[in-house]
């Protein structure tokens, strides 16, 4: 009898597929190539969506992905937390851990994944970009500690080679081009295949875009979501760029929020140091 197994994906813009489209424009992204490679019968359900923060993956995408009984769950969110207005890592952590727990006590193959270093591709001023990495370490930091209390699965992304070339990363530079979306799906496949049958992901070079392609890209797509989020986190960002020039010139630590997360048992993780510290503006 073969094999059946349901995936269920969770998660943003970076599950969504958002970076990597077909002919006709439909997403595509790391979860679709993942699930094409499957050689057992696979149910393949996808729930995330742009622009979702961990509050909804909690409430709404959560109970539909429970109602399928998946096999396996692949929980990407973070990034988007992270780049709003009052941002909370003692919120992200207490959602991302319910929606963990609840997939743990179905046994779920609980996929999570280590946010990268976007100060490392995006052309951002420096002040801002400690302020963005520090959001970016918290969001990782309770990933880590959920990772660990439950026996789940990280992908060390900032551990794959050459993850910050910039063919690797779409025109918008924050989302995975194809490229990177078919590396994501073949360090996830390293991960699964020990309990599953799963054949080699197909890696393709991108062609390359003019900057004609790109500039068209920007102005149809990245001028209007820039004006949107300007109206939410850039008041808040040009407030956080002066608390940290404040701190550069008077060369003092300000008070920051720190996050202490317990150090659980995980056969999965032992890299990590037994106490991890994440200072938020």
């Amino acid at each position: 009898m073969e094999r059946i197994a349901t995936l269920a994906i969770l998660g943003d813009s970076a599950a969504y597929g958002i970076g990597d489209v077909d002919k006709e424009g439909n997403p595509r992204g790391w979860s679709y190539y993942l699930a094409k490679s499957f050689e057992d019968p696979l149910v393949y359900v996808n729930f995330s969506r742009p622009g979702a923060q961990s509050v909804e993956v909690l409430k709404t995408q959560l109970p539909k992905a429970l109602d399928y009984k998946p096999d396996i769950a692949a929980v990407i969110v973070g990034g988007n937390d992270l780049l709003r207005n009052g941002f909370s890592p003692e919120a992200f952590y207490t959602n991302l851990r319910e929606i963990v727990s609840s997939l743990n006590k179905l046994n779920v193959q609980i996929l999570l994944l280590q946010l990268h270093d976007p100060t490392q591709i995006l052309p951002i001023p420096q002040i801002l970009a400690r302020v963005l990495r520090r959001r970016v370490n918290a969001v990782n930091a309770a990933t880590y500690a959920v990772a660990r209390e439950f026996n789940s699965h990280v992908l060390h992304t900032r551990k794959i080679a050459n993850i910050y070339e910039r063919k690797v990363w779409h025109i918008d530079r924050m989302h995975p081009s194809r490229l990177g979306h078919q590396m994501i799906a073949f360090h996830f496949r390293e991960i699964l295949k020990k309990y599953w049958n799963i054949k080699d992901i197909e890696i393709v070079q991108p062609e390359v875009k003019s900057k004609r392609e790109s500039m068209s890209w920007m102005l149809r797509n990245g001028t209007p979501w820039f004006f949107k989020r300007s109206f939410d986190l850039l008041p808040a960002a040009i407030i956080l760029m002066g608390i940290e020039l404040g701190k550069c010139i008077f060369k003092r630590s300000a008070e920051n929020s720190q996050l202490y997360f317990p150090n659980f048992p995980n056969h999965f993780e032992q890299e990590f140091q037994q106490v991890h510290e994440a200072r938020v503006s």
